[in-house]
């Protein structure tokens, strides 16, 4: 069985209060992406095995996503050993959901594969205990995102005539450093209202509070989205606590680079 788990940008991120739990509430869009891992998985003959390419990732079995997933689904259900293979093309600490997407396409395509009848809310369940946004990775649809990142409201929003460019420093930001300094504060207009305005009008009223806090410890990032706008970008941003940052062009944008990696320059198809 063969899928393609995408990635996905937030567009703008308010972070609303912090919980009782030592998470925070916040707001933000999650839009998918055109930019995929490729998950394969077969019956084993012998025992369960997990191998990667690609992109490397350093990670044990116990905090593997994947097979977090295959072992939630198999402790309820009757599951075959499996070999899984992952290849990485999404980059890793960019704030683009890599990791959440492969768990949650993991979910969903045991469950079409073996036939498992678990509907999308019950995938959804299974999926907030992987990860806060691997729930979004399930209907895999543009969202106005509440809580924690897991309650969702659909929105119309299509960026399909657009071209979106996606520069990785070779940069991890810490979540802790990601929050320390964070002034939570409820905005004066939701997300929800303001992604209605024209888009040239986001660059002035959305914006994500991560970004003042990490672009003063990681000044290079705060370059790489000058140079989106310098480029022609309709609206750029980091996505999620970064270190990713894309762009929005109307024309397709030529950009380059000797040390970043630039990840996504064409039209996304959702």
């Amino acid at each position: 069985m063969l899928v393609f788990p995408n990635a996905k940008i937030n567009i703008g991120l308010n972070i609303i209060n912090k919980r009782k739990d030592g998470f925070h509430n916040l707001e933000t869009i999650f839009y998918p992406i055109d930019l995929s891992d490729i998950l394969e998985f077969v019956e084993s003959k012998s025992k369960e095995r997990f191998n990667t390419t690609g992109i490397d990732i350093e990670i044990d079995d116990e905090h593997n996503l994947v097979l977090k997933a295959y072992h939630l689904l198999k402790k309820d259900f009757n599951l075959p050993e499996l070999e899984i293979h992952l290849h990485k093309s999404i980059p890793t600490g960019a704030g683009l959901g890599g990791g959440s997407s492969d768990a949650s396409f993991m979910l969903k395509t045991l469950n079409d594969h073996f036939e498992l009848n678990i509907n999308s809310n019950q995938l959804e369940t299974y999926a907030q205990e992987l990860g806060s946004d691997c729930p979004f990775f399930i209907k895999n649809k543009p969202v106005f995102a509440e809580g924690t990142g897991n309650i969702f409201s659909e929105i119309d929003l299509d960026l399909s005539k657009y071209y979106i460019a996606i520069i990785k420093p070779d940069i991890q930001i810490p979540t802790k450093l990601a929050f320390s300094n964070i002034k939570a504060e409820k905005p004066l207009k939701s997300l929800k209202e303001l992604i209605k305005l024209p888009m040239l009008r986001w660059k002035d009223y959305i914006k994500n509070d991560f970004e003042e806090n990490i672009f003063k410890e990681f000044p290079k990032i705060k370059d790489i989205k000058d140079r989106m706008y310098n480029a022609g970008a309709l609206y750029a941003q980091m996505s999620g606590s970064g270190s990713s940052v894309f762009g929005i062009f109307k024309e397709e944008p030529k950009i380059t680079s000797e040390k970043d990696s630039i990840y996504y320059t064409q039209k996304p198809r959702f």
